[in-house]
């Protein structure tokens, strides 16, 4: 029988147990979320009558949790919605709800004897056969369990989650030493096909991988700060991009995480390890101490290193001098070598360039990096079982660009190794073993594929990679590309299918893009039997190409301009009635003519982190791609009786065109996948993938699909216009905005022309037109804004500073 996991049971309402249950409800799996029964009522209680034994009372904590989920920011609910698949419930009346469940996780405080009397409570609920996890940071999974009975203990590991669950994509799995082996495959399947996680297998030792060299790295970097002398922005400014690392580099990145989780996270390690060196790498500095006990503990308490303070220019940044432990103006951080690195080329030769520095933050970055790439190497053993997981860890869990062995590669191993003895210092044994063998980095490639060194044996071994995932970088070096230009690659990637890759700057769309479009469309018809559209870059698409839209438009060239608008629309139209089936892979930001190009797809198989929205108002234009077209298509195709009003006879969708209308004029962007589909950007028989790395081959499966149910392409439609009379009332609502100062004459201009499009042109109601018409009305309208000053100051502005101009 096929394992399944129906329904789930959180232990434990912290932020949390909180998050992790609402990531599963992303997920459509019902949860309960269990809490400890409070000892005293709130005030509000007690004015409303209740008692201790209310269950409004004894619940009291699960729900609450389940209504921050609602307000938190970042959302860590996909809809608000997913909140009514968390029941709330509390561990004393509702353990007997386990037996109901086929995963319980444990998310109570870190305290292992609590841990353990509550995993022994649970051992006389559950139902034999149900998986049971803790998500501890670092505590001893074989611990827990050491009083509990095999069955149990074959069927219990840990899952540990990064905070915030729906963002953060490392889940580490730590099974026990009697795990089945596969409820450990099962859990890791589960992990990456259904909560869209990168997981990576851990040993049971502290902390286990990412925290183990994570919190190592920032003690480190701490030590080395004191013992330099450098400040806080200073570290900073080295530990950021220029160590290949998130732009929140070192304190940022506390302060967001908070000053107390290192704290303890550190201390849990100075006690667990024996090593003296270690040991003193984990000691907490006595600064960070004085901090933790004054509160100061970062974003969450308004100050940490850094503070938001108001000044005479209103609100600045203020940072820490932990010398004194007073706030000043930051100061920006002055390196020559710093300076020099970032005229390097490429981040792995700024990176070299940076280590060879010779002022003190050259020495800062090399002590760094050098103290965590050897600690990785010294630690593999103990702490994973293979190379990938620990780079893959550091990855996801730490948002570095290179994980520790890639960056030994990236910056050369024997370049390393010849600077550590000359220091004096131990080369790790896996660095020699790997000498030894005859080679030179821990990754090597081969028609595309990476081997990576196995110091068990001194042989290779192929990375792994999940089945599904098709990632399109050794494809290409597999020589699959069909043809490619500066713009986009149109690429084979199996079983009769393509995918067109684009690859511009932020895979801005413009005429290089559209001709792949239509010649991979010809492609496809003769040859194949369907198209991806998908990439692995940053964003999906953030829109057509901003800048040379400016420049033809202060130029004045219209001829140009009207033909690149054409050029785009029969490009999108081709993808429409393209005879083989086509499917978008959208994800993260798929805005403006990237959101258009989805529009025009049969299908879209989408990432759940996928933000899209015609945008194009925000920079004084409209929907010109087909965008204004298909909602206003999908507006006619959400018809029902509720939604028709009749004018003469005449059924009318004029709420559905009001609503698209709002959902175009203001801009609107999802916030996940699912919002998406709300928003009318998906349809819902479009579907929605968790994890990254599966989205375009679900989307190539789903081209096969399509393809084995005999597809066929839709017919051009004729649709009757609401006419002057829709047009009317979003007039009356866009003038009623304006008199009320809530939008400008500029907005107000551009809303109409909206307006305008999508009710058909200032025809009578009922009046059929067909996607041509729209497509006209889109081409002209947006010419005719190109014309407007106030337009092309908003594009100026948005361009120079990525933000949207009110004018």
């Amino acid at each position: 029988m096929r394992r399944r996991i129906k329904k789930a049971a959180v232990l434990g309402a912290g932020v949390m147990g909180a998050a992790i249950a609402g990531h599963l409800a992303n997920t459509g799996i019902p949860t309960y979320l269990l809490d400890i029964v409070p000892r005293e009522l709130t005030p509000e209680e007690a004015k409303q009558g209740l008692t201790l034994e209310h269950p409004r009372v004894r619940n009291r904590l699960a729900t609450k949790a389940i209504e921050q989920l609602v307000k938190a920011k970042p959302a860590p609910l996909y809809l608000p919605e997913n909140a009514e698949l968390i029941t709330p419930g509390n561990l004393e009346d509702h353990l007997d709800r386990l037996a109901e469940v086929d995963w319980i996780i444990e998310v109570v405080v870190e305290q292992l004897d609590i841990k353990q009397n509550l995993l022994a409570r649970v051992e006389k609920y559950r139902r034999p056969g149900t998986i049971v996890s803790s998500n501890t940071s670092g505590l001893s999974i074989n611990k827990m369990v050491e009083g509990s009975q095999l069955e149990f203990r074959q069927h219990f590991l840990g899952t540990h989650f990064f905070n915030p669950p729906r963002y953060m994509r490392l889940l580490e799995i730590i099974p026990g030493r009697d795990t089945l082996p596969e409820i450990v495959d099962f859990m890791k399947d589960f992990g990456e096909r259904v909560l869209g996680k990168g997981v990576v297998i851990c040993k049971d030792t502290p902390n286990f991988i990412a925290n183990r060299i994570g919190v190592y790295g920032m003690c480190a970097t701490i030590r080395a700060m004191l013992d330099i002398g450098l400040t806080v922005e200073e570290v900073d400014a080295l530990t950021g991009r220029a160590l290949l690392r998130p732009k929140s580099a070192s304190f940022r990145t506390l302060d967001m995480v908070g000053l107390d989780v290192l704290a303890h996270v550190a201390q849990n390690m100075y006690e667990a390890v024996d090593d003296p060196a270690e040991k003193k790498t984990f000691t907490v500095p006595d600064f960070l101490k004085e901090m933790v006990a004054r509160g100061w503990l970062g974003d969450k308490t308004g100050q940490g290193f850094y503070k938001k303070v108001k000044g005479p220019a209103g609100s600045e940044i203020h940072v820490l001098d932990y010398r004194t432990l007073e706030y000043r103006p930051r100061q920006k951080a002055q390196f020559p070598s710093l300076e020099m690195a970032k005229t390097a080329g490429s981040p792995d030769k700024q990176l070299q360039a940076l280590l060879i520095g010779k002022d003190k933050g050259a020495q800062f970055a090399w002590r760094v990096t050098k103290e965590v790439l050897v600690y990785a190497a010294n630690k593999l053993p103990e702490i994973a079982g293979d190379i990938q997981s620990v780079d893959e860890a550091m990855k996801w869990g730490f948002n570095w660009d290179l994980g520790p062995f890639e960056l030994w590669d990236a910056i050369g191993v024997p370049r390393i190794v010849e600077r550590l003895r000359a220091e004096g210092e131990p080369v790790p044994p896996v660095v020699e073993e790997l000498l030894a063998a005859g080679r030179t980095s821990f990754y090597e490639k081969k028609e595309g594929i990476r081997y990576i060194f196995d110091w068990r044996t001194g042989e290779s071994r192929q990375e792994y990679i999940p089945e599904g995932v098709i990632f399109l970088a050794p494809l290409k070096e597999q020589n699959r590309v069909v043809k490619s230009n500066s713009g986009a690659s149109l690429i084979d990637i199996g079983d009769g299918v393509l995918c067109l890759e684009f690859h511009s700057k932020s895979n801005a769309i413009g005429g290089d893009i559209l001709q792949m479009i239509n010649y991979a469309v010809k492609e496809v018809e003769q040859n194949y039997e369907g198209l991806v559209i998908g990439n692995y870059g940053r964003h999906f698409s953030v829109g057509a190409n901003l800048m040379l839209i400016l420049m033809e438009a202060e130029d004045e060239e219209w001829d140009e301009l009207d033909l690149m608008i054409r050029e785009f629309q029969r490009a999108t139209m081709n993808l429409k009635f393209c005879s083989k089936p086509v499917v978008a892979a959208p994800h993260n930001m798929a805005l403006g003519g990237g959101c258009e190009v989805c529009l025009h797809c049969h299908r879209v198989n989408a990432h759940a982190e996928t933000y899209m929205g015609l945008v194009e108002v925000g920079v004084g234009l409209l929907p010109a791609g087909g965008g204004c077209k298909e909602m206003v298509l999908r507006a006619m195709e959400w018809q029902t009786p509720e939604t028709q009003i009749k004018v003469g006879g005449i059924n009318m969708v004029q709420p559905l065109i009001n609503r698209t209308f709002e959902t175009i004029a203001m801009a609107k962007v999802s916030t996940s996948g699912p919002e998406a589909v709300k928003l009318g950007y998906l349809r819902p028989t479009d579907r929605i993938t968790t994890n990254r790395d599966r989205v375009i081959g679900d989307a190539k499966n789903l081209v096969l699909e399509m393809a084995r149910q005999g597809f066929r392409p839709p017919r051009p439609a004729t649709i009757p216009a609401v006419g002057t009379a829709g047009y009317a009332a979003l007039e009356l609502a866009i003038e009623t905005l304006c008199w009320g100062n809530q939008i400008s004459k500029h907005d107000a201009k551009i809303a109409k022309k909206v307006a305008y499009v999508l009710t058909g042109g200032g025809v009578t109601p009922g009046t059929p037109i067909t996607e041509q018409d729209l497509l006209d009305l889109e081409r002209e309208a947006f010419l005719s804004l190109l014309g407007e000053p106030k337009t092309i100051e908003r594009i100026r502005h948005m361009l120079a500073t990525n933000k949207p101009l009110r004018n």
